[in-house]
């Protein structure tokens, strides 16, 4: 049984009462805390359809990423209290969404896991950065159907620097193993993911040996087809890092084509490869809790 009493939800097994008040290191309070809870189409096609992923954004992380897009909300903790995410997720069935997309979810889990029963009638969406424990994800079984994981880092000493995770590389690795053990190969209908396991992996300035070891992982644990991969250009900087060299940049074309060449001669043929043109700011959406004040009334 999950529960915030004694919290160990993620690899970082803080042991706090967040129940009481107490903060763990994502230091978010027991009550899920949401950004924003509206169609979403900046996913990957086959999650968004025609209008869009079900996207609930929650705040706080479990990782401490310091050129994330999404700082304000994972780090500084932006966000509404919203206690009934049942309503929330069936409003957002309600105006079309082809999946419900769960954003960083981890940390909230003993209130997400009843409001995913009984089954909703849209794929439901696990997207997380990838560093999950094992044993948490096994309480989803059966109620999540599609699993959108990072792959951020192949190497703990880059991990310990850019997340406070040196161990990411092992824990990231068992918990997609143990996502495809839930959910297998992937399955489509009518353009939509119904079922399967979608890994994406950002491309970083600076650290395209990085790139290099994730594909050559995923390639060497996975039959072709098995899984699908998302090599994602997108960077920008941002957060603690934004003024740091190399994260002070986008990637550059030579960096891109090198990935892209790499993932084609691993034999990965299954998945999506954004272009640099994705490297925007303004596709990162407005975390004003929309969404969220049907629930609150704010």
């Amino acid at each position: 049984m999950l529960s915030y009493e004694h919290c160990e939800l993620c690899p970082r097994r803080c042991g706090v009462n967040r129940a009481a008040g107490e903060a763990g290191f994502c230091r978010m309070p027991a009550v899920p805390r949401l950004a924003r809870a509206a169609l979403h189409r900046w996913e990957e096609p086959i999650l968004c359809g025609q209008q869009g992923a079900g996207a609930v954004f929650f705040s706080g992380c479990t990782l401490g990423c310091g050129f994330c897009q999404n700082d304000e909300i994972s780090r500084l903790g932006r966000g509404w209290d919203a206690p009934d995410l049942r309503r929330i997720f069936l409003h957002l069935i309600e105006q079309g969404a082809a999946t419900l997309d769960l954003v960083t979810p981890t940390h909230f889990l003993p209130h997400i896991l009843p409001a995913l029963t009984p089954k909703l009638p849209v794929p439901v969406v696990y997207n997380c950065g990838g560093y999950e424990r094992v044993e948490t994800l096994r309480e989803l079984e059966g109620l999540v159907d599609v699993y959108l994981p990072d792959l951020k880092f192949s190497d703990g000493a880059i991990a310990a620097s850019l997340a406070a995770a040196p161990d990411y590389p092992e824990v990231a690795k068992a918990a997609i193993l143990e996502m495809f053990r839930q959910v297998g190969p992937p399955v489509m209908e009518d353009g939509i993911l119904k079922r399967g396991v979608l890994i994406r992996h950002l491309i970083l300035p600076g650290h395209l040996d990085n790139t290099l070891a994730a594909l050559d992982w995923i390639a060497g644990t996975f039959r072709p087809g098995d899984v699908l991969v998302s090599l994602m250009s997108q960077y920008v900087p941002a957060g603690r890092l934004a003024k740091t060299p190399p994260f002070d940049r986008p990637i550059t074309a030579d960096e891109a084509a090198a990935a892209r060449s790499w993932l084609e001669l691993c034999g990965i043929r299954a998945g999506f490869v954004q272009e640099r043109t994705s490297a925007d700011s303004g596709f990162v959406p407005e975390f004003d809790g929309t969404g969220i004040k049907i629930e609150t009334n704010v």
